[in-house]
């Protein structure tokens, strides 16, 4: 019968190491016989996982995305022979997550630092960016996403909340520029948006049928982290759509002030998702429980019918 992990420490350790000589080391073989190893994983799938000179080794597109399946499948038959040899469940190993840059930073990153301090065993590699990512090629075991999902067979989604958005000014910009109250006086106002790649600058606005569709907008400055966004509104340099767990404070205090009332208010479902296994690892079930908790608690972040913007 094939062995399907024949090669696969092999393979692991050559791009950890560097060579097939440093792998074969800490394997207790020779170099040429991992070279053959890996070239039998080579063969069995079809694909070049290597590029090989006589001075290094580098990945292939392939033999990246397979290394990251390879890193995962590796950790938690480390974290099973583990759990059988103590009994204990005891979260370990690294959990690797990708957040919303401004959202991350501000409230999942806190509960996360807090969780690694509860369990000394548990390792964090978190990434913060406002873009998608494919979790299984990039071997990420868990992101947090704002706004409707895609369809994902190999993942496992549970909401945590909502996020409402809000149009907003500083009331120096207002003094200065006029309220507007109709989309189309958009047009004669400095608008501050986010910034991607491609995409035309538009805001979230209620059509005349009363539901939520993009209209673009005539940007000012453009910034792509959340609290910069936030900044520039409160400095007066314009029109802002923002998150009510951003924007929140500031309207709550007078430092902005809520405009287009009923035209906005789109609200966007706040989800994590982690990869679908047989059984759930300890790792991701303890950093699931814990978001779940802290949505459960902080309704002021979560939910926008409790925010009181």
């Amino acid at each position: 019968m094939e062995d399907r992990f024949a090669g696969i420490r092999e393979f692991v350790l050559a791009v950890d190491k560097g060579s097939f000589t440093a792998a074969a080391t800490q394997l207790g073989v020779t170099g040429s016989a991992v070279g053959k190893s890996i070239s039998r994983l080579e063969a069995r799938l079809g694909v070049q996982l290597l590029h090989r000179t006589t001075r290094r080794i580098d990945l292939t597109h392939a033999g990246e995305a397979y290394l990251a399946s390879c890193r995962s499948i590796m950790e938690e038959l480390d974290q099973a022979e583990s759990w059988l040899a103590t009994g204990s469940r005891e979260p370990r190993g690294r959990l690797r997550i990708d957040l919303p840059t401004t959202f991350g930073r501000r409230h999942i990153v806190p509960a996360l630092l807090a969780l690694g301090v509860r369990h000394p065993q548990l390792d964090l590699s978190v990434s913060l960016r406002d873009r998608a990512v494919d979790m299984v090629a990039e071997g990420i075991d868990m992101a947090v996403r704002i706004g409707a999902l895609g369809d994902h067979p190999d993942l496992v989604a549970r909401r945590l909340g909502a996020q409402q958005l809000v149009i907003c000014a500083a009331p120096g910009y207002l003094a200065r520029r006029g309220e507007p109250t109709t989309p189309a006086d958009l047009a004669h106002h400095d608008c501050l948006t986010g910034w991607g790649r491609g995409a035309r600058p538009s805001w979230l606005l209620k059509n005349e049928h009363g539901a939520f569709e993009r209209r673009e907008v005539r940007a000012r400055h453009e910034l792509t982290d959340g609290d910069a966004l936030l900044d520039a509104c409160l400095a007066g340099c314009g029109l802002a759509q923002l998150p009510t767990w951003l924007a929140g404070e500031a309207l709550r205090c007078g430092a902005l002030v809520q405009v287009l009332r009923p035209l906005s208010g789109a609200v966007m479902p706040i989800h994590i998702l982690w990869q679908k296994t047989w059984h759930l690892q300890p790792r991701v079930r303890v950093a699931v429980e814990a978001l779940a908790e802290l949505a459960a608690k902080r309704t002021d972040i979560f939910d926008p019918a409790a925010s009181g913007t």
